[in-house]
Parts: structure tokens; C-alpha cells; sequence
């Protein structure tokens, strides 16, 4: 019956999530072109912005493997609110400047940013692929959060292997019908279960398990204090444990993901989507207080030693819906499941959009049969994606914050040619392309052997430092690239005191290539 109960409430929702994409695209013929389906025609109000962008930090990587890492380590787990944070401060700066040269150039996401910059069509597709392979992770994290997400709240009658297949279902027909524009729409409806589900379980959890706050938290001083400091639990230079999640790591690996996340694809897609450089300013003023839900999951991370002591590796992921199966009601359950299923399924369409919309634009462009044709190529790239991230899922499966940190330390190697490359006119493609290389190479070689972090710093820092290095000096002692295009062409800017009409002229032209 708790089954029944709890498998409905969550049918029920994801009747609406579908019916909320097909809503979006209400009055707009056949969704548009690439544009209007890749960054919801360029139009998205400062409300619709907030929740995607919100939706961009807030996973399900917030309800399992921040309750996950919370449980397994403890204090590190907080460098996911720090290095969000600290990216939303420098997306205040980044975030208009990439929407004013998108919209200037009537370009649709980095890979194009990548190609216009450098003049070279064919790199925006070796950057399309080269981010396919980084992105690719998290969407199997998002896989793998919403199949276990289903299985928990089922009571066990769905299985893993369905319950994945139940998240790659629904999450891909919905992405190819509704685009950005439908992610932003149910965004809406996703931060309101959060908000809501989250909150009543910060009061209703320790007073259930431990009478309140006081006593919970009197227990994990004196018995988990362990938890309570950098490097937390397992803390030490060995292998196991916490092994390595030092001063060093948390600010290496804040330092990091608060410049990668900038150029994050799909965070890129959030900054292209906006009607105005000023909603995403306000947005990066207010998002970081969204960062006060994540310390609920990481608390209920640490509850759970208490209540269900002895996970260990990706079954720490579960900590925080043990509690929750045990302690509610299975309506109750079934709403939790469905927030944490929205928070899979709004990043998850956005990251398989964006990859869609990378392939059609740069890649499958260049094929002469497919460049009129660039959307419905992008469509069925998504398919293909998902699909691939599905199988990685079932052959290769690992534990939440792991996929995450690879994706970001992968990603982190395209700062230069995407961000620097933009206000510095110096840099040479010679000079991006070569560090890139290194960088990539760096960043594998120590992940794939196990050597993250290297002495207590974030592998993917390690790689970006050879980058910038191998990047600086073939530029500084190489010949200057031949471009005659004034600087107003190539280079970014923050487009404050322009009028949006302006950029709007130059923009509707190139959307119309699109």
C-alpha cells in the first residue's frame, strides 16, 4: 500500500512536469528554430531565470550526495556551498559580458563563442566534443540520482535498472518537445517542492530522531566530532576515507568550480536565455541565499549515523531517504521523491539540451546535408546522449560527487579558450589550443590513475596551471595570429549603459540564420 501510495503521488507529478513543457510552448507554432528551442528565443524574464539558474546548483546531487558526503566525511561537503557562492560573485561580471557578445554575434553557446572568437569553425566541434565527454557524467549522475530517487520511494518495487530507464524516458521526451523554455516552466514548479519538502524536513527529522536541534547536535559534537573539521572523517594521507579533502582540496577545488561554473555549458545556456544583462546581475546578487536549502541535506547526512549507521560507498547516497521512508507518511514520501525527481530533471534537460544544441550548431553543421537542419539534428543528438549516459549508468556506475568533481575538473581546461581568449586579444590559437591539449591530458592521466588530489590540491587546478602555463608560453613566443577584425569583433565586454535594442538589431539577423 505505501508502494501504491508513494509510486502515485510521483506518476501524478510527472504527468504535470510533461504537461508544463508542452504549456511552454503555448502560442509558438512549432517551438521556433534553434534558438528559440536552445535559449527560449533569447526572452526569459528575471523570474524564469532565477529558477533555472537555481535549478543549474540545486541537483540531485543536493538531495543524495551532499546527504552522502555529509555521512561518509562531513565538513568537506561544504565546499559545494562555498564554490557556488563564489561563482555566483564572479558570474556578476562573466554572465553579461557572454550574453552581450552571444547576442552581439547571434551565437548559441560556448562552442560557438569558441569558433567565433578564433575564426575557426571547425574548433567550435572539437570543443563540442571535448565538452560531450565532460558532460556526459553528470547526466549519468542525474541518471542515477532520480533511478535511485524512484526505487527508495517505490519501497523497493522498482527496481534500479527500470527506475533509470523510468529517468532517461522522461527526461529525454520532454527535453526534445519542450527545450530551455520548458526546463525554466518547471523550474517554477520544482523550487516550490524544494523549498517546501526541504524545510519540513529540517524541523521534522531531529525532532523525530533526537527531540530537536539541541540534542542532535550536543550527540554529533561529542561522538562524530571528527565530522566537524577539515579533513574530516578518514581524514589523513592514505587512500581511504577523506583521504586527501584537506584545507588545500576545499580551497583548490572552491577556487576551481567557482571559475568553471561560469562557463559551465549549460550555465551558459541559463545567461543566453535572458531578456537583459541587468536579470542576470540580480540574479547573481540573489541566487547564493538559494545556497542556505544545501546545508538541510548535508545535516540530515550526518543524522543519519545516528539512525542508520554502516553505509558504505554509493549506498551513502541513500542516507537522507532512509530517513525520510522511516519517518513520513508515504504521500509524504512520494513528495519528497518527486522534488528531489524535479531537481534531476531540470539540470539533467538542460545538460542533454545543451549538448544537442553544441552537436546541431557546430558539429553536424559542418555536414552540408545538415546545416539547414540544425534543431532537428540537435534533437537527435539529445536522444543520442541520454542514451549513452543510460548505458554509462548501467556498465559504469559511481558515486555522486565523483562524477560531479569530474565533470568540473574536465570542463575547467576550457577557461582559457573560453573566457581568457575573450578579453585578451594577445592570446594565439596556437597558444589555446596547445595548453588545452595539455591541460585535458593532465587532468586524465592523474583522475584515471587515482592521483586526486595531488598533495591535498585539486587535480583539475594541477592541470589548469600546466594549462595556462603551456597556453602563455606559446603565445608570448609565437607569431601573432593574422586576424584583422577590430577588437569590438572579437573581444567581450560588459554591456553596461548599451542599449538591449541595439544588441537586439544584430542579434534577430543572425537568429534568423539559426
Amino acid at each position: 500500500m505505501n508502494a501504491a501510495v508513494a509510486t502515485s503521488v510521483f506518476a501524478v507529478f510527472m504527468v504535470a512536469t510533461v504537461a508544463l513543457g508542452l504549456l511552454a510552448l503555448r502560442g509558438r507554432g512549432k517551438g521556433g528554430g534553434l534558438a528559440e528551442w536552445s535559449v527560449g528565443g533569447r526572452s526569459l524574464g528575471p523570474v524564469f531565470i532565477w529558477v533555472l539558474m537555481a535549478g543549474e546548483g540545486y541537483t540531485s546531487f543536493s538531495y543524495l550526495g551532499a546527504a552522502g558526503w555529509g555521512y561518509n566525511y562531513g565538513a568537506p561537503v561544504l565546499y559545494v556551498v562555498a564554490y557556488m557562492s563564489c561563482g555566483y560573485a564572479i558570474g556578476y561580471v562573466v554572465g553579461p559580458m557572454l550574453w552581450a557578445y552571444a547576442r552581439r554575434h547571434g551565437l548559441v553557446g560556448i562552442t560557438d563563442m569558441v569558433a567565433h572568437r578564433f575564426g575557426r569553425p571547425w574548433l567550435g566541434a572539437v570543443v563540442a566534443v571535448l565538452a560531450t565527454v565532460f558532460l556526459l557524467p553528470y547526466i549519468q549522475l542525474q541518471i542515477t540520482g532520480m533511478g535511485v530517487v524512484l526505487s527508495v520511494i517505490s519501497y523497493g518495487a522498482v527496481s534500479l535498472n527500470w527506475a533509470y530507464f523510468v529517468a532517461f524516458a522522461v527526461t529525454t521526451g520532454f527535453v526534445v518537445v519542450s527545450g530551455l523554455r520548458g526546463s525554466a516552466w518547471v523550474s517554477v514548479l520544482k523550487d516550490v517542492l524544494v523549498i517546501a519538502t526541504l524545510g519540513f524536513l529540517a524541523f521534522s527529522v531531529p525532532l523525530h530522531y533526537f527531540d530537536g536541534y539541541g540534542p542532535f547536535l550536543d550527540r554529533l559534537v561529542t561522538e562524530k566530532g571528527e565530522w566537524l573539521t577539515l579533513p574530516g572523517h578518514g581524514g589523513g594521507s592514505g587512500d581511504g576515507g577523506g583521504s586527501g579533502f584537506g584545507e588545500l582540496w576545499f580551497i583548490s577545488t572552491t577556487f576551481l568550480n567557482s571559475l568553471t561554473v561560469v562557463i559551465f555549458p549549460t550555465t551558459v545556456a541559463g545567461y543566453l536565455g535572458a531578456r537583459s544583462a541587468d536579470a542576470l546581475r540580480r540574479n547573481a546578487v540573489y541566487l547564493p541565499a538559494y545556497n542556505v536549502l544545501l546545508f538541510v541535506p548535508m545535516l540530515l547526512g550526518l543524522a543519519a549515523l545516528f539512525v542508520v549507521p554502516g553505509l558504505t560507498g554509493a549506498e551513502s547516497n541513500l542516507a537522507l531517504f532512509k530517513l525520510v521512508v522511516d519517518a513520513l507518511p508515504a504521500w509524504a514520501v512520494g513528495l519528497v521523491g518527486v522534488a528531489a525527481a524535479l531537481s534531476s530533471i531540470v539540470p539533467m534537460a538542460v545538460f542533454m539540451l545543451v549538448i544537442g544544441t553544441m552537436w546541431g550548431r557546430s558539429v553536424l553543421s559542418l555536414v552540408p546535408r545538415f546545416a539547414e537542419r540544425q534543431k532537428s539534428a540537435a534533437q537527435v543528438v539529445v536522444v543520442v546522449a541520454g542514451s549513452l549516459a543510460l548505458l554509462l549508468t548501467y556498465t559504469a556506475p559511481n558515486t555522486l560527487v565523483r562524477l560531479s568533481l569530474i565533470s568540473y575538473e574536465g570542463m575547467a581546461q576550457l577557461l582559457p579558450m573560453v573566457l581568457l581568449a575573450l578579453v585578451w586579444r594577445r592570446l594565439t590559437f596556437r597558444g589555446a589550443f596547445s595548453g588545452l591539449i595539455v591541460g585535458v591530458a593532465v587532468v586524465c592521466a592523474l583522475v584515471f590513475t587515482g592521483n586526486d588530489p595531488v598533495g591535498g590540491v585539486n587535480a583539475g587546478l594541477v592541470a589548469l596551471a600546466a594549462n595556462l602555463a603551456v597556453a602563455l608560453a606559446v603565445t608570448l613566443a609565437g607569431p601573432r595570429d593574422a586576424d584583422p577584425r577590430p577588437d569590438a569583433e572579437v573581444l567581450a565586454h560588459d554591456p553596461v549603459g548599451e542599449e538591449d535594442e541595439s544588441l537586439d538589431t544584430a542579434r534577430s539577423a543572425s537568429d534568423h540564420r539559426v
